[in-house]
């Protein structure tokens, strides 16, 4: 059985998706103290002006050191209202925004308390529309070295060598403007692509 081991993340890249199907068994990271300007609290998305990052809020911890499974969501700026009108915006004319839409919209009006809660939730609904269901378990404790760790090589900022992930073009709205995005939010590939997704990745 092969395992590998993620962060949580936020509308997660297409990368972090791919190993969603890859691996028999995901262990998702919820020990380590929580990391700043991660794929944890945000994605990017490709819209009229390029790409763009949507970011959620966390409340400050309490204390220097926190675990990622303690890390609130805070509802500083209306970024529920924010984050829904920018996919909006970004997708409204991609093929398959309409027909998606209702699964996303509940996620931008419910308040969720916890980040890794709102994270699992919205990674469980793009399963189901993905066809796949793989086996996600919690981490117990802190580990350092573990097999197949993606948990700091799926980085926005400081991205690690990935042998086993390649990016591959696919449609996307804005392509003719800026040329292909590669390795954005799950979100783009769904929207552009619909039912074929599950082949890109």
């Amino acid at each position: 059985m092969s395992v590998a081991h993620l962060s949580t993340a936020y509308l997660a890249p297409v990368q972090y998706y791919s190993k969603l199907i890859a691996f028999d068994k995901i262990y998702i990271e919820t020990e380590e103290n929580y990391p700043k300007q991660t794929y944890r609290n945000r994605c990017h998305i490709a819209s009229a002006n390029g790409m763009q990052v949507l970011t959620v809020p966390v409340e400050k911890p309490a204390a220097l050191k926190t675990p990622t499974r303690d890390i609130r969501i805070s509802d500083h700026g209306n970024w529920r209202h924010l984050h829904w009108n920018a996919l909006v915006s970004a997708y409204n004319m991609s093929p398959f925004f309409e027909y998606y839409a209702d699964d996303f919209r509940p996620f931008y009006e419910k308040r969720y308390n916890y980040l890794i809660e709102y994270n699992e939730a919205l990674q469980a609904m793009i399963c189901g529309l993905l066809d796949i269901c793989p086996e996600t378990l919690h981490t117990r404790k802190y580990e350092p070295s573990v097999e197949n760790d993606f948990r700091h090589v799926i980085n926005p900022r400081h991205p690690l060598p990935d042998e086993t992930f390649t990016s591959r073009p696919y449609y996307q709205v804005f392509r003719d403007k800026y040329g292909f995005l590669p390795n954005l939010s799950i979100v783009d590939l769904l929207f552009n692509m619909g039912p074929e997704s599950v082949l890109f990745l």
